[in-house]
């Protein structure tokens, strides 16, 4: 599955303000920002990805799936942590 297919996967089934996905062979790490995110603890944050991948998991597309969920105000905090300048 390519990365830009599992961008509008996640798109299409949450309220994104931005979404990013590396993918090594069928590994994939997932960063994922959106208000959606607001007031839910890590672990019902990572439920609310994996929904709506279930389908690729089960099927053995997707084998493992690394998830970094931030509400807007989170990601301008930690995105220089994160992304390369």
């Amino acid at each position: 599955m390519e990365t830009n297919q599992v961008e509008t996967l996640l798109k299409d089934a949450l309220s994104l303000d931005e979404i990013i996905v590396k993918a090594n062979g069928s590994h994939y790490e997932v960063i994922a920002v959106g208000t959606c995110f607001d007031g839910l603890r890590r672990l019902k944050r990572e439920q609310l990805i994996y929904g709506p991948l279930m389908d690729t998991i089960k099927d053995g597309t997707m084998h493992a799936v690394s998830i970094r969920a931030f509400t807007p105000d989170e990601w301008q905090k930690e995105r220089k942590f994160i992304l390369p300048q």
